[in-house]
C-alpha cells in the first residue's frame, strides 16, 4: 500500500500527562489531551512478526503513521494515544524509510481493540 495523505484514514488523539501531587508527598500523572485529534493510518502488527521479533504477550502491537508535521515532531515516547476509546502506550516513533513526510509511531495496549 502506497503511503500518502489518503492513506491516513483513522483520527487519533494524542495525550500528554502532567505530573500532580498526589496528597501523599508524592505525585501522579493527570492525561490531558495534546493538541487536536490528527489523522493517522493504523496497522496492526501479525502474531507472526511479534513471535519473530522474540517477543509474546497479551498485548496489541500496532503501528500508527502520521504526518511529520511540526506537531508530529513534537510527539514523544512519554505522550500516548487515544484510538476510538483504547488508550496505546507509546514504545518508539521513527521516521518512514525514504520519506521524510511521514512518521510511523509503534504504540501497544492490553485493551481490547
Amino acid at each position: 500500500m502506497a503511503l500518502n495523505a489518503g492513506s491516513l484514514n483513522r483520527r487519533i488523539q494524542v495525550q500528554r500527562a502532567t505530573a500532580t501531587p498526589d496528597g501523599s508527598g508524592g505525585f501522579e500523572n493527570e492525561w490531558n489531551d495534546h493538541g487536536q485529534p490528527i489523522f493517522a493510518r493504523r496497522r496492526d502488527v501479525s502474531d507472526a512478526e511479534r513471535l519473530s521479533a522474540g517477543g509474546w504477550d497479551n498485548k496489541l502491537v500496532s503501528r500508527f503513521v502520521v504526518r511529520a508535521t511540526a506537531f508530529g515532531r513534537g510527539i514523544n515516547r512519554t505522550d500516548r494515544i487515544i484510538h476510538e476509546g483504547v488508550t496505546f502506550e507509546i514504545d518508539g516513533i521513527k521516521e518512514v524509510p525514504d520519506n521524510r513526510g511521514f512518521l510511523e509511531i509503534t504504540a501497544q495496549t492490553d485493551e481490547i481493540a
